[in-house]
């Protein structure tokens, strides 16, 4: 979906939902959260990447990622450029780059997404909290947070929920969308399911696999098991180890709406149909 045909959508609905309101409604707050609901629900909107998908359509739903604590300032610019170029997602960014991305990208309608705790989620709920709204006054649009996994295998759910909220809280008062890590190839299947069921409680937009710092990535059992969990309510992302098309074809076939990856151009190209041999490590 390109970004013409993506705004025109939030606009109908926009305006569907404010006539139904009446004048006294709020129509800034109404369109931010028609645009969450549009970029997280996979009932919401239905987007069908078949063999006849244009690159454009599977850049749209990849973050362009960038993590790599080397990474420098060209690296960055060289993200931002190809996000630009392609019509990326987003560019998914360490905080510290944050506002030098929303500078780059300034007016490309591509936004910055950050990541929060990463990447070990050991961090505490009011600190996640503090970072995620210094970072969208740096410029970040959406923000990725790590959960406590130490809470979840410990059986604290309650803590993985506040830890959770806290973030979503403070993303969504800015009207950014907020996805949870819960970094799965560290868990069991049950507690891949609670950390989800503890997302969907919390007020998260979307569940995401993995950080791409862990000892494994995102899998097509991994996503379905989400996906089944959450139903519709929520977007899920599969980021971690997506190394070119045909990762990115499973991941969606399984029930991801996003994809996080470092390999985003070569996906595009690969959609286009050009053989590719590029070959990264992780994030």
């Amino acid at each position: 979906m390109d970004n013409g045909n993506y705004q025109k959508l939030v606009d109908q609905i926009t305006d569907l939902v404010l006539s139904r309101l009446g004048d006294d409604s709020c129509p800034t707050f109404c369109r931010a959260d028609v645009e969450r609901i549009v970029d997280a629900g996979a009932e919401r909107i239905g987007i069908v990447l078949g063999e006849t998908a244009t690159a454009h359509d599977w850049a749209s739903l990849i973050d362009h990622t960038l993590l790599k604590p080397e990474a420098s300032e060209a690296d960055i610019r060289k993200l931002c450029e190809e996000a630009a170029q392609y019509g990326f997602a987003s560019v998914c960014v360490n905080p510290t780059w944050v506002k030098t991305a929303a500078d780059i990208l300034k007016g490309s309608g591509v936004p910055v997404c950050t990541v929060i705790g990463f990447p070990l989620g050991a961090t505490l709920p009011d600190v996640k909290a503090y970072e995620a709204r210094r970072a969208i006054f740096n410029g970040a649009r959406e923000v990725d947070m790590v959960i406590n996994v130490g809470a979840l295998k410990s059986g604290d759910i309650c803590l993985v929920e506040d830890d959770i909220r806290a973030v979503a809280e403070a993303a969504h008062e800015n009207s950014v969308l907020c996805k949870v890590i819960i970094e799965t190839a560290l868990l069991t299947d049950e507690e891949k399911v609670a950390a989800c069921v503890a997302s969907k409680n919390a007020g998260a937009d979307f569940v995401k696999t993995s950080t791409g710092f862990s000892k494994g990535g995102a899998t097509a059992h991994d996503v379905s098991l989400m996906r089944r969990t959450v139903g519709s309510a929520l977007g899920v992302k599969a980021s971690g180890g997506v190394k070119g098309i045909d990762d990115a074809r499973a991941m969606f076939e399984a029930g991801a709406t996003r994809i996080g990856a470092s390999v985003g151009v070569k996906i595009a190209q690969e959609a286009s149909g050009i053989k590719t041999s590029t070959v990264t490590s992780g994030y």
